[in-house]
């Protein structure tokens, strides 16, 4: 255990594995960003966030931010710069390599072996997930964030992929799939480098934002209230 303050956020170790990637069939929401749905092969393990990281973790990177906020909230007004200066950091810190999460294990992480819309299923409610309106508009959620953990995990362990904030995630933005790795890598190649993909959907969406194979992108430079990341390790073979 680490003693507080906790440097390195908690982490889950997640087995290599194949997926599909990208838009579920029968999926009324999916749109051409989700497309094609592609088969990824993740050959080798990796250890990811169990949640988002903190207010409370982040500060020990940056003590004057958000200083009137609760600690176990998830950390916003992060941009992707910053997201990847706090990776950096942490690299310091502990020597080890800590990055941002690529896209492609974002969503393998998200799923934890379903190929439904939601890790829930089909559908999602905000007994799963803090997110705002439902489908035909009418405020449901809490209107703010929730301190990480208070939803179940998906069965990988890990909390709050869906909703809550939008998490950065490692890739450059394409506007769909097309020439897509396949195995897991971040997608660093062509697209729009001055922006970078976003994950998950927020406290402040509707629930066809938080599905699995959602995705949107925000420039690099971008904060906002309702967007933070989580931490990735590589692990040996």
């Amino acid at each position: 255990m680490i003693s507080e303050p906790q440097i390195v956020p908690a982490l889950l170790r997640l087995p290599g594995g194949a997926f599909v990637m990208g838009e579920n069939t029968d999926d009324k929401f999916a749109t051409d960003t989700e497309r094609p749905a592609h088969r990824v092969v993740l050959a080798s393990p990796f250890a990811l966030g169990r949640f988002p990281v903190t207010v409370g973790e982040y500060r020990v990177f940056a003590p004057n931010h958000a200083s009137g906020e609760e600690p176990d909230l998830p950390v916003v007004n992060v941009s992707w710069n910053s997201a990847c200066d706090y990776c950096a950091w942490l690299r310091t810190e502990t020597g080890e390599p800590y990055r941002l999460p690529t896209e492609a294990e974002w969503e393998y992480a998200c799923r934890a072996g379903s190929r439904a819309p939601f890790a829930t299923g089909g559908e999602i409610t905000t007994d799963a997930a803090n997110f705002l309106y439902a489908e035909h508009g009418q405020r449901i959620g809490p209107g703010g964030r929730t301190p990480v953990g208070r939803y179940a995990p998906n069965a990988f362990g890990l909390h709050d992929l869906h909703g809550n904030v939008c998490e950065w995630t490692a890739d450059v933005w394409h506007p769909d799939y097309a020439g897509a790795p396949a195995d897991g890598s971040a997608w660093l190649t062509g697209g729009d480098f001055t922006r970078r993909v976003i994950r998950g959907g927020a406290w402040d969406y509707l629930p066809r934002l938080l599905r699995s194979a959602w995705r949107d992108s925000l420039p690099s430079t971008h904060h906002r209230d309702n967007t933070g990341f989580r931490v990735a390790l590589t692990l040996a073979p």
